[in-house]
């Protein structure tokens, strides 16, 4: 019976690394399709690339996947970006961002997800639409609010590491691609560099309810369609 469990166990691992590297596939066609399909004029998909050779995924899947964005392989990607609101069922705003080929099969699906909440809600006041930049430094003790600021970046949150710096910058959404190709300039290393929505407020929730929040946000994430999720 235990191998019978650690075989279940490894299946599980590899379906999950595996819809990781579809997701980090998918965002590299996107990044391909919405600028440059050169990495060096197009920070995002440089941030993009970067993340897919650091999960292992071989030159000639990225190489595919820019010229599919590009519309230079043999097929152009059909990809829409659609984004769905609501609440969980623990009463907290929920954005939820979709790239699909089939927006009649992922609707249905994001509503059954929210069939205990309430799927459809207007909740996109509850957050700003900002440009977001994940980075760590191997420097330690860095003055992020110094580096926003040379960065163009209009706000900024340091993170946590055993070394080095960690922060999260928040730009105007013209001044993304400017600001991350100012950081990977001048040391940095940017893990995420994308458009995303911020909560204006935190949600306050019990630990009971947060994890319960925590789990239905997973099952979402979970979905082959989800490319990011956003909560309050």
């Amino acid at each position: 019976m235990g191998r019978q469990w650690l075989q279940k166990k490894r299946e599980l691992n590899a379906n999950k690394r595996a819809k990781v590297t579809t997701k980090l596939v998918r965002e590299v066609t996107v990044a391909a399709k919405l600028g440059s399909p050169d990495p060096a004029m197009n920070a995002r998909l440089a941030v993009a690339v970067e993340a897919a050779r650091k999960a292992s995924v071989s030159n000639d899947v990225i190489t595919r996947a820019i010229k599919k964005g590009s519309g230079g392989g043999e097929a152009s990607a059909d990809l829409a970006l659609v984004t769905f609101e609501g609440m969980s069922p623990q009463g907290v705003p929920v954005i939820v961002e979709c790239l699909t080929d089939n927006r009649n099969r992922t609707a249905p699906d994001m509503r059954a997800l929210f069939r205990d909440g309430q799927f459809g809600a207007k909740v996109m006041f509850f957050f700003d639409h900002l440009g977001m930049i994940e980075a760590t430094h191997a420097t330690a003790g860095l003055d992020v609010e110094a580096v926003a600021i040379e960065a163009g970046a209009q706000d900024c949150e340091t993170g946590e590491t055993d070394e080095g710096t960690a922060a999260r910058f928040y730009t105007d959404p013209k001044d993304l691609d400017a600001a991350t190709a100012y950081l990977r300039s001048n040391g940095w290393s940017v893990v995420q560099s994308e458009m995303g929505y911020k909560p204006k407020e935190p949600a306050q929730l019990s630990a009971d309810m947060r994890a319960a929040h925590e789990a239905f946000l997973e099952t979402i994430d979970d979905h082959d369609d989800c490319h990011r999720v956003y909560s309050a």
